[in-house]
């Protein structure tokens, strides 16, 4: 599938496409449907649900997922987050480099 129909898909279309996709991994490992169930931690019926497309919970899809090996579906659905910005960080760096640049004014000494 190319990632332009990708972008169509609804929602239903997204879970038969992962029901699919979970069951040809489970064939390439050589499982049952009971046997994948049971690693996984996950009811039978969970299992059935998501390989059908008709959905689970979450916990069961992470569970199926780990199981079958396969965390970097995990990592591409959500990428490590980039570190926080402080507000209060951005602050300080603003003022260290204002105190480093030069302001360009003249500093008159009185005379004597």
């Amino acid at each position: 599938m190319d990632t332009s129909s990708q972008q169509r898909l609804t929602t239903d279309d997204w879970l038969r496409e992962l029901g699919t996709a979970l069951r040809r991994r489970r064939f390439d490992a050589r499982l049952t449907q009971e046997e994948l169930a049971r690693r996984a931690g996950v009811a039978l019926s969970a299992l059935k649900h998501l390989e059908s497309g008709a959905g689970a919970n979450l916990t069961s899809l992470v569970r199926v997922v780990r199981a079958l090996g396969c965390e970097d579906w995990l990592a591409a659905l959500a990428p490590p987050a980039e570190p926080a910005v402080s507000p209060m960080d951005l602050l300080r760096q603003r003022q260290r480099q204002h105190d480093r640049a030069p302001s360009g004014r003249r500093v008159r000494h009185p005379r004597a």
